[in-house]
C-alpha cells in the first residue's frame, strides 16, 4: 500500500489561495481546505469564519525528500512577501476508505416494519421492508432522529388509515401522497412501499431530486414517484399532477414549516388527511403547532428523540 506525507499550514484568508498553489505543484491528487463556519440561526447555511488550514499529500517515494525540499523553497519564497508559519507533516499509510468506512455503517430498524440499509448490504431481516440507501450523502439516510421519527409517523398513519372503512374512498388505498423537500427520497420511497400508490416529491435543491431519483432506481421504484423542482406554491399552482394528497409530510427545520403555512401547506391536505411534521428543536414545538392551528389543524400525534420532535396534525 501506498504511504503519504501530509502537509498542512494554517493561514488567513488573504495567504490561504497562495499556499494552496504552491502545495498544488508538488500534489497532483488536489489540495484541501478547511475552515470554522459561522451559524447566526436554525436556518442559516453557514458563514466561513477564522483561519484556513490548506492540506496536501505527497506520495512516499524514492523522491519524497527532494520534493519535500522544493516545497519548502517554494514557501519560504512566499513567506519573504508575508511570514508564513512553519508547514506541519505528518505521515499517513493508506487503506481502502470506502470499505473501512462501510464496516461502521449499519442496518437502522425504524418503527414495526422498515429497515434502512446501505445499497451493498444483504437484509439480515427479510421480513421488514427494506428501503436502501447510499449513507455517503449528506441527508436523508435514515441516521438522523428527524427523518427516524418521520418514518416511524409514516407507518403509522398508513397502517391506520389503510384499516379505517369509514373514510371516505379518497383516504383509502390507492393512496397518494405528497413529501415537501424530499431530500433522499427516503420518506417517498418509505411511504411508496408501506402501500401508497403514487408520491409527489419535490425539493428547491437539484441536487436532491437527482439523489431522490437514484434511490428510488436502487429501491426498484419507478414511475410511481414522481420528482420536481419546486415547493409548496409550485404544487399549488398546478405544475405536477396533482395538488393534494390525504398525506402531506414535510421533514424541513421548524422556520421553514411555519413560513410553508403560510405559502399553503395545509392546504395541500384533503379532507380528513394528516400532515406529518419533522425536524423540529423541542423549543420550536409550540411555534410550528400554533402555525398549523390557525389553518385548521389539530395535533394528533407527537413523537420525540433526544432534541428533536415530530408531529401529525389533521383537519
Amino acid at each position: 500500500m501506498t504511504n503519504w506525507l501530509e502537509v498542512s499550514l494554517t493561514v488567513d484568508g488573504e495567504l490561504a489561495e497562495s499556499v494552496a498553489d504552491v502545495f498544488a505543484r508538488f500534489a497532483p491528487n488536489g489540495v484541501m481546505t478547511e475552515q470554522g463556519v459561522k451559524y447566526n440561526d436554525a436556518e442559516d447555511a453557514g458563514t466561513p469564519t477564522g483561519p484556513i488550514t490548506v492540506r496536501a499529500y505527497l506520495e512516499m517515494n524514492a523522491q519524497i525528500e527532494e520534493t519535500r525540499q522544493k516545497l519548502e523553497e517554494s514557501l519560504y519564497y512566499l513567506g519573504m512577501i508575508r511570514p508564513l508559519p512553519s508547514p506541519v507533516y505528518k505521515q499517513i499509510a493508506d487503506q481502502n476508505w470506502m470499505e473501512a468506512w462501510k464496516q461502521y455503517y449499519k442496518p437502522i430498524l425504524i418503527g414495526q416494519r422498515l429497515l434502512i440499509l446501505p445499497a451493498w448490504m444483504e437484509s439480515p431481516q427479510p421480513e421488514r421492508i427494506a428501503i436502501r440507501i447510499d449513507p455517503g450523502m449528506a441527508f436523508g439516510t435514515g441516521t438522523h432522529p428527524t427523518t427516524q421519527l418521520c418514518l416511524e409517523l409514516i407507518e403509522e398513519v398508513i397502517e391506520e388509515r389503510g384499516k379505517r372503512k369509514e373514510d371516505p374512498p379518497s383516504f383509502l388505498f390507492p393512496l397518494s401522497c405528497i413529501d415537501v423537500g424530499c431530500g433522499s427520497g427516503i420518506l417517498s420511497i418509505a411511504a411508496l412501499k408501506l402501500g401508497a400508490r403514487v408520491v409527489l416529491g419535490v425539493d428547491i435543491d437539484a441536487e436532491s431530486v437527482k439523489n431522490s431519483r437514484e434511490n428510488a432506481n436502487a429501491n426498484g421504484i419507478g414511475d410511481e414517484l414522481i420528482l420536481g423542482l419546486g415547493s409548496v406554491q409550485e404544487i399549488r399552482d398546478g405544475k405536477f399532477p396533482f395538488r393534494k394528497a390525504p398525506l402531506v409530510v414535510a421533514n424541513i427545520l421548524a422556520p421553514v414549516i411555519v413560513r410553508l403555512f403560510d405559502a399553503g401547506l395545509a392546504d395541500l391536505i384533503e379532507e380528513n388527511g394528516a400532515l406529518i411534521l419533522s425536524g423540529i428543536l423541542q423549543e420550536q414545538e409550540q411555534n410550528v403547532i400554533e402555525a398549523g392551528q390557525a389553518k385548521g389543524l389539530s395535533m394528533s400525534k407527537r413523537r420525540q428523540m433526544g432534541d428533536w420532535v415530530a408531529l401529525t396534525m389533521s383537519r
